[in-house]
């Protein structure tokens, strides 16, 4: 009897788990409209028109159009920062409550400092377009790419460049160098010397 109920129990366990691989196999795969920064902000992927020249007034409005959607975003969240730092700036009576506030405000801090560097970045592509320099590479002078720039609009090295630049960087410790040797170190007697 016991053995008979355990036969209809995994027989029940199999048709569920059967109807369930079913019910997944025929739901559609989601679609994504690429990880553009375009998209992010609700724009349309350049699409660029037979002949086109490349960098034409109508892709430098629509980088010059996702780069200030970005500014904007970005300084929002300044403005969000500033106003939840000053709403949450109340001296907490608990050492815990207060060291969290304070770690919480330091990551908060941190962020916006990348922000603030992101954003001078958009501010010189932006610049750079008012200039007729934007999407060539500060290197070599070739072309960036309409599909680089949709992901990262504020790129200054073309795709070759930048994964040297990469790999000089790597091989230098950390040291962002692309013309130039990294520090050297010397050993003496006394020590380390540089």
């Amino acid at each position: 009897m016991a053995n008979e109920n355990q036969n209809q129990v995994l027989d029940d366990t199999n048709t569920v788990v059967e109807e369930k691989a079913k019910r997944v196999r025929k739901t559609k795969p989601k679609t994504s409209e690429g990880g553009t920064t375009a998209s992010l902000f609700g724009i349309e992927p350049y699409q660029p028109k037979k002949n086109e020249e490349y960098m034409s007034e109508g892709q430098l409005e629509h980088f010059r159009k996702i780069l200030l959607a970005w500014k904007e975003e970005l300084m929002s969240e300044v403005d969000r920062t500033l106003n939840t730092m000053q709403d949450e700036n109340t001296a907490l009576p608990d050492v815990n409550d207060r060291a969290t506030q304070e770690e919480e405000f330091a990551i908060e801090l941190r962020t916006r400092d990348r922000e603030r560097k992101l954003i001078r970045k958009i501010e010189q592509s932006i610049e750079a377009i008012k200039n007729d320099d934007y999407g060539f590479c500060e290197t070599c002078g070739i072309e960036i790419g309409l599909r680089r720039l949709e992901a990262r609009p504020t790129a200054t090295l073309c795709i070759d460049c930048k994964t040297l630049a990469e790999i000089k960087e790597k091989q230098n410790n950390g040291y962002y160098v692309f013309d130039e040797s990294p520090p050297t170190f010397s050993v003496t007697q006394g020590g380390v010397t540089s």
